[in-house]
């Protein structure tokens, strides 16, 4: 096949998505499909057609420790345009017999770029661009989520502005988890335990808009689980050396231990596969996802945030779930593009 890999793009998740495509990229060649990698948001100079051939750059694997700066990146934009999708963008992606999403964060997981692409006729991978939506907003996933059984830490949307601040430092209950609530890959979230952290964090959160969720904190074990082609693969246990599981941890190699199958019961297994399945199925979500736990004592799974375009980096849980059941990296990247075309034609 004929395949464009979209990655990079316009959002704090930026290189997370240049890793994943990267890595999707090679992995489509070496099993014999044409494809080529474009960044959505900076475009190419190049013949469409001359894509399908270029190189990969490996070094784009590598994710730095930071969150990337966007204003150099709009800078380095060489029409100066604002339209998210760059030069010569959807040319290749109209030459390609599907397109696989490698994007990650707003507008790549928030549904635009699916709507997109479903108006110019253009197939693509993963979720259509109604759940997509969803799924993106913790505080509507968790509206949908909670009345169905699945057990959610306490939460509440807050709209403020700096000056609500300190009143809402006086007021919310700590400890608790300030998340952005419309983000993906721990960006902007805080864990914290006393009202001068909650402050910090509330303060930071602005940075990503004026709205955020406040979470009940929960003790436990992280534990994620991917779902592949309406089944449930085996969960992933994360530990991270230091902190929670941030950004730095989630990316950097070594930073946190993973272990896949998790070590836990079978009966937290099923609950946590259940658990996932429903979420999935009450967004209207299709092909794969991942869903993010913390896991209790007494063997409660509390249900976080699901994922519609899980990572695909050399780090990713995803693949890391998928191969403890025998499906390997190059044979995953097939399965979600077969499935994905199986869910455009049932307009899904």
């Amino acid at each position: 096949m004929k395949i464009v890999v979209l990655a990079g793009g316009l959002s704090d998740e930026r290189n997370v998505s240049l890793s994943s495509g990267c890595k999707v990229c090679a992995a489509l060649r070496e099993r014999g499909h044409q494809a080529a990698l474009i960044d959505m948001y900076l475009g190419t100079d190049q013949p469409p057609e001359a894509l399908f051939s270029a190189p990969v750059p490996e070094e784009l694997t590598k994710i730095g420790r930071q969150a990337p700066d966007l204003a150099a990146v709009r800078a380095a934009r060489a029409d100066g345009g604002e339209n998210r999708f760059g030069p010569g963008v959807l040319e290749a992606c109209r030459l390609a017999d599907v397109v696989f999403l490698g994007l990650h964060g707003t507008c790549g997981e928030d549904g635009r770029v699916q709507a997109a692409l479903d108006l110019l006729g253009i197939p693509y991978t993963g979720s259509g661009y109604l759940g997509s939506a969803i799924a993106m907003d913790k505080d509507l996933t968790k509206r949908l989520a909670a009345p169905l059984g699945v057990a959610t830490p306490k939460w509440e949307l807050v709209r403020y502005t700096a000056e609500e601040i300190p009143a809402l430092t006086a007021r919310l209950e700590v400890p608790c988890v300030v998340k952005p609530v419309a983000s993906g890959s721990s960006i902007g979230v805080s864990v914290v335990h006393d009202r001068d952290a909650l402050s910090a964090a509330l303060t930071q959160c602005l940075d990503y808009g004026r709205v955020c969720v406040v979470e009940q904190y929960i003790a436990g074990r992280e534990i994620q689980v991917g779902i592949l082609e309406d089944r449930a693969l085996p969960s992933i246990e994360i530990v991270p050396k230091e902190g929670f599981y941030d950004y730095e941890n989630k990316y950097q190699p070594g930073a946190a231990e993973e272990f896949c199958p998790a070590p836990i019961p079978e009966e937290w297994e099923a609950r946590l596969g259940k658990a996932a399945l429903t979420v999935f199925h009450a967004l209207g979500l299709s092909v794969y996802s991942r869903a993010d736990f913390i896991v209790t004592e007494d063997g409660t799974p509390w249900f976080l945030e699901i994922n519609t375009l899980p990572g695909m980096t050399p780090t990713s849980l995803l693949p890391q779930e998928a191969a403890a059941v025998g499906i390997g990296y190059g044979e995953l990247c097939e399965r979600i593009i077969n499935a994905s075309l199986e869910a455009r034609r049932a307009g899904k």
